[in-house]
C-alpha cells in the first residue's frame, strides 16, 4: 500500500477491523513520513452464472434453488431451517467449485442429491419435475432406485 501523503511503498497496519459489507477497515502508518491514514477493503465476489439447457447464460439466483425445494417439500416434515441450510450448502458447494460458469443441470443433480439425503418424497417429487417424468412407469422405476 502507497502512502498517500509521500507515495512511499512501506507502510505499517497499526488496526484492522471488521467493517459493514463483508470488509476490513485498517489504519496504516507510514514508515517513511509517520503519517497515518485508513484504508478499506472488501473481498471482490465475481458472480457466478448459470447455462440453462438452451444454452442462456443468467446470473445464479439462490432464491430459485430454494423455491425448488420449498415445493418439492411441501406438507412434508422438513423444517424452515433444513430447507435453509440444504439451500447454503448447495450455493457453498458452487461458490467453493471455482467455476464462473455452471451447467444448470450440475444444480438440480446436486439438488437432487440433497433432496435424496432429506426426504424421499421430496426427491422424488423434485426428479419428477427436473427429469420431466412422462409417465408412471418413471416414476416407478425412480421409486424402486430407492427401496433398494
Amino acid at each position: 500500500m502507497n502512502c498517500p501523503y509521500c507515495n512511499a511503498e512501506d507502510t505499517k497496519v497499526i488496526d484492522s477491523r471488521p467493517c459493514e459489507n463483508n470488509g476490513i477497515r485498517r489504519r496504516r502508518q507510514c514508515i517513511v513520513c509517520d503519517k497515518r491514514f485508513t484504508t478499506y477493503e472488501r473481498v471482490e465476489v465475481v458472480p457466478l452464472m448459470v447455462v440453462k439447457k438452451d444454452g442462456v447464460r443468467e446470473e445464479f439466483d439462490r432464491g430459485k434453488i430454494e423455491k425448488g425445494i420449498l415445493r418439492a417439500c411441501h406438507k412434508r416434515p422438513v423444517s424452515a431451517d433444513t430447507i435453509t441450510r440444504l439451500t447454503d450448502e448447495i450455493e457453498n458447494e458452487l461458490m467453493a467449485g471455482g467455476e464462473r460458469e455452471i451447467p444448470s443441470t450440475a444444480i438440480g443433480e446436486l439438488v437432487m442429491q440433497k433432496l435424496k439425503a432429506t426426504d424421499d418424497v421430496a426427491y422424488v417429487r423434485f426428479a419428477s419435475v427436473y427429469r420431466e417424468f412422462k409417465d408412471v412407469k418413471t416414476f416407478v422405476k425412480e421409486i424402486e432406485k430407492l427401496q433398494q
